[in-house]
């Protein structure tokens, strides 16, 4: 079932940006979930560290390589009925995935990314959806978004010293199975994470299909959990069956 957004909604969106859907992954999914996030985080964690090492990879933060072919979790939430509907609205009913990002962030005084863009604003739209997995708590490295900053004459825009000193920002503490909807193109951020728990979320990265963006075979490894028509065509899988 697809519950598309409510006119107040779709004005939020326009206005604003952003969308949070609180307790969109719940119950025993939400366990399920949780489960195979600490699974597969702690089965990664020694090749992440030796990349630490050689400096091939960040100390404050680490994503799960390839979680899409290690639980059909990590699928399931890719079309979820809590936030699939506006998916759909906000990409005229053409949304395709780019990428997931299983991501674990440290605990650390200093954010390990500051405010940005994803993409500029004559970019095809460009959405993503990050899920929290467990509590995150205000100070815990929770979603930042400044309101307003996706329009088209908003800003200029520039990176404060302190996360805290952006003008006019929104931060977005929230329980686990929290899901925040945004529009990439709007100035957003990961807040300082000063508790002593690593945040462990997924960013789910979409876009308004242009012709070439994804290829075929991207996704091909999992052809075989996407069963229905739409479910190929979020994964640019529709082409392999002509």
């Amino acid at each position: 079932m697809m519950n598309r957004p409510t006119p107040e909604e779709k004005e939020q969106w326009e206005r604003d940006g952003y969308l949070v859907f609180e307790n969109a992954i719940q119950g025993e999914q939400l366990k399920r979930l949780q489960t195979a996030f600490d699974f597969w985080a702690d089965e990664c964690k020694e090749e992440w560290l030796e990349r630490v090492e050689t400096a091939d990879a960040a100390a404050t933060f680490y994503d799960i390589p390839n979680p899409l072919e290690k639980d059909t979790i990590f699928i399931d939430i890719i079309d979820h009925p809590s936030y699939y509907g506006a998916l759909m609205e906000f990409t005229d009913d053409d949304v395709i995935l780019l990428g997931p990002q299983v991501r674990t962030v440290a605990p650390w005084p200093v954010s390990y990314t500051g405010w940005h863009p994803d993409v500029g604003k004559d970019n095809p739209i460009h959405i993503k959806v990050q899920i929290y997995v467990n509590d995150v708590p205000k100070g815990g490295g929770e979603f930042g978004f400044v309101p307003g900053s996706h329009r088209h004459g908003s800003g200029p825009y520039k990176r404060p010293l302190l996360q805290e000193s952006m003008p006019g920002h929104k931060s977005f503490p929230g329980k686990a199975g929290t899901a925040i909807m945004f529009n990439s193109c709007g100035w957003h951020t990961s807040m300082d994470n000063s508790s002593d728990t690593p945040r462990k979320s997924i960013i789910l990265i979409y876009e308004k299909r242009t012709p070439g963006r994804v290829g075929p075979t991207q996704f091909a490894s999992i052809a075989e959990h996407c069963n229905t028509p739409a479910r190929r065509k979020i994964f640019s899988l529709d082409a392999l069956s002509h």
